[in-house]
C-alpha cells in the first residue's frame, strides 16, 4: 500500500511540476503566433477577395501566395547558421520575423483587391514567407527548450494555441468584417501578433547550448550527414512517412463524406465537424500529452496510433447506419480525439529526432516529409471510393495505418533510446 501511495503521489508530483513550467506556458502562446497568419493568407484572403467581386481566376492565381510554406526547408539552415545580435538563437529571429508579420499583416490591411489585386498578392506573400520563417524557428526553439519529460504536452498545448488562432483569423476574421471591415479587421490581427513579440521577448532561453554550424555549407549538410550517420535512420525517415497515413487518408474525404456520403448538410457538417471536431482534436491533444508523461514515447506513438486507426473504422459504422446524427457526433468526436493524441506523440517524435546544433533544418525537413506520404495517397481516394463504396474505403484508410504501426514494432529499441 505503502509503494503503490509512493508510486501515486511520485506520478502526481511529476504532472505539477510539467503543468507548472514556464516552458509550457509559453508554448500555448508560440503556438497562437504561429497559427494567426496562416488563414490571413489564404481562406480569410480569399473570402475578402471574392467580396470584392474579384475574378475567379485571379482568386485561383492567389493560391501561389502558400508556396513558402511547403519550401520553407530551403532557407531554414540559413536560421540555423546565422545567429540575430539579440535575444539569442532562436529567439531572435522569432522577434524578427513576428515583427516582420505584424508590418506586413497591417501593410495588407491598406491594401485593395479591387483597385490592386497583384500589389495585394505581392504584400501576402512577404507575409506568407515571414510566416514559414516564424514556423521553421518556433518548431526549433520548441524542440530545444521543451525537457524530454515536456515534448508531449508542449506539443499538445501548442497545438490548442495554433488552433485558436486559426478560428480567431478564419472564422472571427469573416465575422468581424461584416462588422467593422476588412481593413480594421487586418489591422485587428496585426495587433494581435503582438502576443507573439511579447512571449518571444519574456520566453526563456534553450537550457542546452551548442555551437552553432561554423559555415552555411555546414548548415546545410551538416544536418544531412549527422542524421544519416544514426543507426535506423533510413526506417526513421519511412516512419515518418507512415505514422500518420492513414489517418490523413482518411481525412481527404471526410468532408465528401458526411455530405453526398451520408446526406448531412453542409451546417451541420460544419457545425458538428468543424466545430465539435475543433474541440475533440484540442481535448485529445491535451490528453495524449498529460498520458505521455508516464507512458513515453514508444508507448504512446504505439497506443495512440492504434487508436487512430480503430477510430477511421467509425466512419465506416456510419456509412452502415446512415443519417444518424448520434452516430455522427460519436464518429467526429472520436476521430478528432485519437487524431489530436496521434499528433502530439508525433510531434514529440520529429523533436526527439532533432539534433539541436541543426534543429531548424532537421525539423523542417522531418516535418516536410511527413506530408509527403499524404500528398501521394490523397489523389487516389477517390478512385477507391468510386470502385468498392464508401465503407471498405474507411476500411482501407485503417489497414493503411498497419505498416506504420509495424515499423514502430519493429524499430522500438531505437525509439525508446531517443
Amino acid at each position: 500500500m505503502n509503494i503503490f501511495t509512493n508510486a501515486m503521489g511520485h506520478d502526481l508530483s511529476d504532472y505539477r511540476q510539467i503543468f507548472r513550467s514556464r516552458r509550457i506556458g509559453v508554448m500555448v502562446l508560440a503556438g497562437f503566433s504561429s497559427g494567426l497568419p496562416l488563414a490571413l493568407t489564404g481562406g480569410t484572403l480569399q473570402a475578402w477577395m471574392t467580396v470584392a467581386g474579384v475574378d475567379l481566376r485571379t482568386i485561383g492565381v492567389f493560391a501561389l501566395v502558400g508556396i513558402p510554406y511547403t519550401v520553407k526547408f530551403l532557407w531554414a539552415p540559413l536560421m540555423d547558421r546565422f545567429v540575430p545580435p539579440w535575444m539569442g538563437r532562436r529567439r531572435g529571429w522569432m522577434f524578427l520575423t513576428q515583427a516582420a508579420l505584424l508590418l506586413g499583416i497591417a501593410a495588407m490591411a491598406f491594401g485593395s483587391p479591387e483597385a490592386a489585386p497583384f500589389a495585394l498578392g505581392a504584400t501576402a506573400l512577404l507575409v506568407a514567407f515571414s510566416s514559414a520563417s516564424q514556423d521553421i524557428v518556433i518548431d526549433a526553439y520548441r524542440t530545444d527548450v521543451l525537457r524530454e519529460p515536456e515534448r508531449g504536452l508542449g506539443a499538445a498545448v501548442f497545438v490548442t494555441g495554433y488552433r485558436i488562432a486559426m478560428l480567431v483569423s478564419g472564422a472571427l476574421a469573416l465575422i468581424l468584417s461584416e462588422r467593422i471591415g476588412w481593413r480594421n479587421t487586418y489591422l485587428l490581427m496585426a495587433s494581435l501578433m503582438a502576443v507573439g513579440v511579447a512571449t518571444t521577448v519574456f520566453g526563456p532561453e534553450p537550457e542546452i547550448r551548442v555551437t552553432p554550424p561554423k559555415s552555411l555549407q555546414e548548415a546545410v549538410v551538416g544536418p544531412l550527414r549527422e542524421f544519416f550517420s544514426r543507426r535506423a535512420a533510413g526506417a526513421m525517415l519511412l516512419l515518418i512517412v507512415l505514422y500518420k497515413l492513414g489517418d490523413a487518408y482518411a481525412g481527404t474525404l471526410t468532408t465528401a463524406f458526411l455530405i453526398r456520403g451520408v446526406g448531412f448538410s453542409p451546417t451541420e457538417v460544419g457545425t458538428i465537424n468543424k466545430g465539435l471536431g475543433l474541440v475533440s482534436l484540442i481535448v485529445g491533444a491535451m490528453v495524449g500529452g498529460t498520458l505521455m508523461v508516464r507512458l513515453g514515447l514508444y508507448r504512446s506513438l504505439m497506443t495512440f496510433g492504434i487508436f487512430q486507426a480503430v477510430s477511421n473504422l467509425s466512419f465506416m459504422v456510419l456509412s452502415w447506419l446512415g443519417k444518424s446524427y448520434a452516430m455522427l457526433v460519436v464518429t467526429v468526436a472520436f476521430e478528432n480525439v485519437c487524431g489530436g493524441m496521434g499528433t502530439a506523440a508525433f510531434v514529440a517524435l520529429l523533436m526527439a529526432l532533432c539534433d539541436h546544433r541543426y534543429t531548424a533544418t532537421q525539423y523542417a525537413l522531418l516535418s516536410s516529409l511527413a506530408a509527403l506520404g499524404r500528398i501521394f495517397v490523397a489523389p487516389t481516394s477517390g478512385y477507391v471510393v468510386e470502385s468498392v463504396g464508401w465503407a471498405v474505403f474507411f476500411f482501407l484508410t485503417a489497414v493503411t495505418a498497419l505498416p506504420g504501426l509495424w515499423m514502430l514494432g519493429r524499430y522500438r529499441r531505437e525509439i525508446a533510446e531517443l
